[in-house]
């Protein structure tokens, strides 16, 4: 299976009154894993912003398992769960440095246009990359 990781060091500002990370900051993780994700198959998502594209979020679920703190290390895990023709599902594990569930989480995305907005496909702007999609998506297998 096709994962990426990127470790992030949880910031003071990250935590609430608590000390406990707040729990808006696990999206911008997921942002972040998505990103390296694109990185490590080979791809840069700024490219598709370049040529009049973005990749809005349609739908998004987290389960919080164990609270993070200021001072650790999060690793983000991030994989394609599936990927069709309009639509792209990222799975995440977000770990605590002993390997500890801190977040699970799905997000699902499609491509747009960015002055419209209407759904393209990633086939018709970057057969590549959607072939490569289509290769490492886990329910394809």
């Amino acid at each position: 299976m096709f994962v990426s990781e990127k470790q992030i060091e949880i910031r003071y500002a990250e935590t609430d009154q608590m000390g406990v990370v707040y729990h808006a900051n696990y999206i911008i993780w997921m942002e972040i894993g998505r990103t390296q994700l694109v990185s490590d198959a080979g791809f840069e998502y700024a490219a598709l912003e370049k040529d009049g594209y973005v990749s809005p979020v349609m739908d998004l679920s987290i389960s919080y398992k164990a609270a993070m703190h200021y001072g650790q290390v999060a690793t983000v895990r991030t994989w394609v769960e599936k990927h069709d023709r309009l639509r792209t599902t990222y799975g995440y594990e977000i770990l605590h440095e002993d390997g500890t569930v801190a977040a699970t989480a799905q997000s699902v995305h499609i491509l747009a246009h960015k002055d419209t907005l209407r759904p393209v496909s990633l086939s018709k702007i970057d057969p590549a990359w959607d072939a490569k999609y289509k290769e490492i998506a886990v329910e394809a297998k």
